[in-house]
């Protein structure tokens, strides 16, 4: 039985507020742990109407304090937009109220646009060059025995690091640090195949990890009928028109028909961002999903099911679990 985790973006949905969302993100968790979901992520994003998961260490305290078991992480934290020493605090903070339970991925893209990247950290090009070494310093801070700059908390809880990435670069630095990788395929697969492969032929044997392991994130959206199952999708494909337009209003209702709503250049972009996508019932998703987990050779899943509705979004959730725990 493959292990299957959440994506989450505190995703802010038309007609309800930021605090809707963040409510809506923690009951997410709550019914994600009962469920059976393995980790509950929560990815740092800035300067979007439509995502309220800036403050990503709060947000995951929010979420740990409602749950008992679900491990919680980032999907992820971006490093280039920190000093090492801040975050192993904080997630070392995390991983002291909440021990063996919290997760670390990191990244190394801005979360947001590159205007608002620099009003964050105006040399995060130089940190962005320094993202391997600055995670090696992060695995430092989080060990023992850091002489006289130490992160406490933080120090000796050895959270476990992810790398992630949406591009070959992260599968190398993955692959060379000995550390586990999940790969951004729910808006970024095109590399994701020669990701894997990179990753695996390259995977050096580390204190946290002795075989490669890999999760790509997916969106999958499950209902009752693949009809509307494809109903309900299209709140996520206005969401990722939205990326292409740069228009990041909150997420919209479903539509009947997307074709009245974008021109086919739009169409075609969001179709291939979107192209590792499972969108049905739980018959076609059984058999969409037994093909990628065998091309792959996952040893997880992680799954972002963008839905309008938050009960109908909890419905997505049980099916896949459905699914998956067949």
């Amino acid at each position: 039985m493959t292990p299957i985790s959440v994506l989450d973006l505190a995703v802010v949905t038309e007609g309800n507020t930021i605090a809707d969302a963040i409510r809506n993100s923690r009951d997410l968790a709550v019914h994600a742990e009962q469920y059976g979901y393995k980790r509950f992520w929560m990815a740092e994003h800035h300067n979007m109407e439509n995502i309220a998961s800036a403050a990503t260490t709060l947000l995951l305290g929010h979420v740990a304090e409602a749950t008992k078991s679900i491990r919680i992480g980032s999907g992820g934290i971006m490093l280039p937009n920190h000093s090492p020493l801040i975050i192993a605090e904080q997630f070392g903070t995390l991983a002291t109220m909440y021990p063996g339970r919290v997760d670390l991925g990191l990244g190394r893209a801005p979360g947001t646009d590159q205007a608002t990247a620099y009003a964050i950290r105006p040399d995060r090009m130089k940190e962005v060059q320094r993202f391997p070494e600055n995670v090696v310093m992060l695995q430092k801070y989080l060990s023992s025995g850091n002489g006289n700059i130490r992160a406490i908390p933080g120090e000796g809880t050895n959270i476990p690091i992810w790398i992630l990435g949406s591009s070959t670069d992260s599968a190398f630095l993955a692959a060379e640090l000995g550390l586990p990788y999940a790969f951004a395929s729910h808006f970024s697969p095109q590399q994701l195949m020669a990701a894997l492969r990179i990753y695996r032929e390259h995977f050096k044997a580390s204190r946290q990890l002795e075989q490669p392991w890999v999760m790509p994130c997916v969106n999958i959206i499950a209902a009752d009928t693949d009809e509307q199952a494809h109903f309900l999708s299209t709140s996520m494909k206005q969401m990722f028109m939205g990326v292409v337009t740069g228009n990041r209003s909150p997420m919209p209702p479903p539509v009947d028909d997307m074709e009245a709503i974008w021109s086919l250049p739009q169409k075609m972009a969001v179709e291939q961002m979107l192209s590792c996508s499972f969108i049905g019932g739980t018959g076609k998703l059984k058999t969409e999903l037994g093909r990628f987990l065998e091309e792959t050779g996952a040893d997880e899943i992680m799954v972002a099911s963008y839905v309008y509705d938050h009960q109908q979004r909890l419905q997505s959730h049980r099916l896949i679990a459905e699914v998956m725990h067949e």
